[in-house]
């Protein structure tokens, strides 16, 4: 995923920007940049690795050190970004959020005319210098980002800073969020709508999907006006988002809350105790615990102060060790209890696998598992919340093809996805066996969708259920 926010102002900009990006921390963990302008010096850019520091460690120096009226910055789990372009358009810098799957087509026709990228590590170009050189075929912005939109297969998220303002424009199906605010001193723009709310911005608005706007430290102008047909992310509810978030005038800890009284509502299994695993957990296990009856509490806590999310030392032989080392038990809540542990979701089939065999070794006598979205399918073809592009990474599609005997067709997946079939109720069965969960329920999609409160028509959930 990754996260993006903007600023323009009268005065500095860089104390905003810099706390804007950070609120972003929770959308990546490899790489973050800021950019910024003033007139009086012109461009500034820092790009640092935040894949064993936090963002805020990391830019610390650049906080004091920068100057300008207009910023952009971003919190990426993949490229590093914003990067830098001078071209027809004049000098200018640019951040993106999404995924490109024809990078590889539009990378051979751009290359026909004579010009050239720089290749990362792995030999891919680097996505977002893409849509830089994308809108370069254009003549101007307008025309640029409408053209990027329109031949990217995927999604795309942009913020783009000149010297005049700084453009913002959300994928044309809005499958990621931004959000614009306003405070006396100019507009920010934003993934995270509350992360403007403690620099003293007001919220004005959501961009719709496809629109671009445009603005300064005075005025705020749209340029391409939105589209009607939208398919936002609903894993932002689910997982991304933070609790303090909301998406489409939807609340993400409402949501997760609703999903667990949804979940409970559902289940007939009578715990001691509902736990979360934290973060994105506990808001779906207080929902539990509220509509059941049964208490909430906390078996295990997470050490986080020096344990960044993405931190993992290299330490070959003892690696299952080391990932279990920030979750310290709590004796007294786990001896010979029946547990109830609510996640938001099993992609891969590994972190939680080794959280529930952590409780009982810790003396739990049960730890029945609940999650709060359908099976994993699917992976994702454009938001890439994991990079892989099999969907045999995915720990529910290997169970289907174990009981299958291979990858079956789209009709039989479908027969999985559904709930109320018989092959779901096996495929759970299974996944259960495998983890060493006493039980498991999933979230019906019905009910997840019910739970968010917009159009379903509106929501992308292709990676349970394989729509487009």
């Amino acid at each position: 995923m990754g996260g993006y926010f903007g600023v323009a102002s009268k005065e500095d900009c860089v104390f905003d920007l810099f706390y804007g990006i950070d609120y972003h921390s929770h959308l990546g963990t490899r790489r973050a940049g800021m950019a910024v302008y003033s007139p009086e010096s012109g461009f500034d850019k820092a790009i640092h690795s935040i894949e064993n520091s936090p963002f805020r460690t990391k830019f610390t120096s650049e906080s004091t050190s920068m100057v300008g009226n207009y910023g952009i910055g971003c919190i990426s789990d993949f490229e590093a970004q914003p990067i830098f372009v001078r071209s027809h358009h004049g000098s200018f810098a640019i951040t993106t959020v999404g995924r490109i799957l024809n990078a590889d087509a539009i990378v051979e026709k751009i290359l026909q005319n004579k010009t050239h990228f720089f290749e990362m590590r792995n030999g891919e170009v680097n996505p977002t210098e893409l849509v830089a050189a994308i809108i370069n075929q254009k003549d101007n912005f307008i025309d640029g980002i409408r053209y990027a939109q329109e031949i990217i297969e995927g999604s795309l998220s942009m913020m783009i800073l000149t010297p005049k303002g700084i453009y913002a424009a959300r994928d044309k199906l809005g499958r990621t969020p931004i959000c614009i605010g306003r405070k006396e001193d100019g507009y920010c723009a934003s993934f995270e709508s509350f992360a403007f709310l403690n620099l003293g911005y007001q919220p004005v608005r959501e961009l719709g999907p496809g629109e671009v706007v445009v603005f300064d430290e005075e005025n705020l102008r749209t340029l391409i006006q939105p589209g009607k047909k939208m398919k936002i992310c609903t894993f932002l509810w689910v997982y991304y988002g933070y609790p303090s978030s909301s998406y489409e005038g939807i609340s993400v800890e409402k949501m997760r809350n609703i999903c667990g009284s949804q979940l409970a509502r559902r289940d007939t299994v009578k715990p001691d105790m509902i736990a979360g695993v934290p973060d994105s957990g506990l808001a779906h296990a207080i929902g539990y615990a509220n509509e059941s009856g049964i208490p909430f509490g906390r078996p295990f806590i997470k050490y986080t102060p020096t344990w960044p999310r993405s931190f993992m030392p290299t330490h070959q032989s003892k690696r299952n060790l080391i990932a279990r080392m920030k979750l310290i038990p709590i004796h007294d809540l786990i001896e010979n209890k029946s547990l109830l542990l609510i996640d938001d979701s099993i992609v891969r089939g590994t972190q939680l696998q080794e959280t529930v065999e952590f409780l009982y070794e810790s003396g739990a006598k049960e730890v029945h598992v609940r999650l709060a979205c359908p099976p994993v399918m699917f992976s994702c073809k454009y938001l890439g919340f994991s990079r892989s592009n099999s969907d045999l990474d995915l720990f529910a599609r290997r169970v289907i093809c174990e009981l299958e005997g291979g990858d079956p067709s789209m009709e039989i997946l479908q027969e999985y996805a559904d709930p109320d079939t018989e092959r779901y109720a096996k495929m759970v069965n299974r996944i259960r066996e495998i983890q060493h969960f006493t039980t498991l329920g999933y979230h019906r999609l019905d009910d997840m969708l019910e739970a968010v409160g917009i159009d379903p028509e509106n929501l992308c959930t292709y990676c349970w259920n394989g729509k487009e």
